[in-house]
């Protein structure tokens, strides 16, 4: 049961993947172009997921949406665990000073909420989207930096760093050899969470006016502008919301029959 629940999810999230790499233009559809005169279209051949109060081609939205959602999430998720991964291994390599530094920035973000901070930096720069990326990479790389610090200090200890290092292994070695064949898995079961996190952070900041501001094509955007009409189309506004329901369960069966396998 849970293979098919992974393949099931596997393939959803391949399907808005390629979508979002593809993008509406060269499907011959414009998230921007309006036609007031086709408003609140429901589903047809023309237009394949109706149209939005504004005349504007759902599908294209929809796809524009996932190109923004799932890029900026991966981009926040990767800024997040390669320098969390990193200090995390030379906290627990070299200790003293350079872990107590460490640890007290962790501390320093850990006493900041993570929606706190990108309220912050939204409200510095007002509809951006590096404000949302900042945010969301500085309140995910510190789970990075706790796991790999934790466990790479249980790995350097152990007798099998032990004799590498007696055989004068060096560290490339001893990283190489002890400590990633280790850390990625769990390191991947992280990302893929985080991305679930980021989509979701983004489209809730999108629907509370904080984060994308319209007419940019974004799940929570497009639910906040839809959201007036669902007596008249509830068709438009259940579209973004199973797009994000859909896509955050699609990584979470994913990532979490990994962490089970594991």
């Amino acid at each position: 049961m849970k293979l098919v629940m992974r393949v099931v999810g596997l393939s959803f999230l391949l399907t808005m993947v390629t979508l979002a790499v593809i993008g509406p233009q060269p499907l011959g559809l414009n998230p921007a172009k309006q036609s007031l005169r086709h408003t609140l279209t429901p589903p047809g051949t023309e237009h394949i997921l109706g149209t939005d109060h504004l005349g504007r081609d759902m599908a294209a939205r929809i796809i524009a949406g996932a190109q923004l959602s799932l890029s900026l999430a991966l981009l926040a998720v990767v800024s997040a665990a390669i320098p969390g991964t990193v200090l995390g291994i030379v906290s627990a390599w070299r200790g003293g000073w350079t872990e107590l530094l460490i640890n007290a920035l962790c501390n320093a973000i850990l006493a900041l909420p993570g929606l706190l901070l990108v309220l912050l930096l939204a409200a510095i720069s007002p509809g951006s989207w590096w404000a949302l990326y900042v945010g969301i990479s500085l309140t995910l790389w510190v789970e990075y930096y706790r796991y790999s610090r934790e466990r790479s200090r249980t790995l350097l200890s152990s007798s099998a760093v032990e004799a590498s290092r007696l055989l004068g292994f060096g560290p490339i070695y001893i990283l190489r050899r002890h400590l990633l064949p280790e850390l990625l898995p769990k390191l991947l079961t992280l990302a893929a969470f985080g991305v679930a996190s980021s989509v979701t952070a983004m489209a809730a900041l999108g629907f509370v006016s904080v984060g994308i501001r319209p007419p940019t094509a974004e799940w929570g955007v497009m639910m906040t502008e839809l959201l007036p009409y669902w007596r008249e189309a509830p068709w438009l506004i259940a579209q973004p919301v199973a797009c994000l329901v859909l896509t955050v369960l699609a990584v979470h069966l994913i990532a979490g029959h990994t962490g089970d396998h594991r």
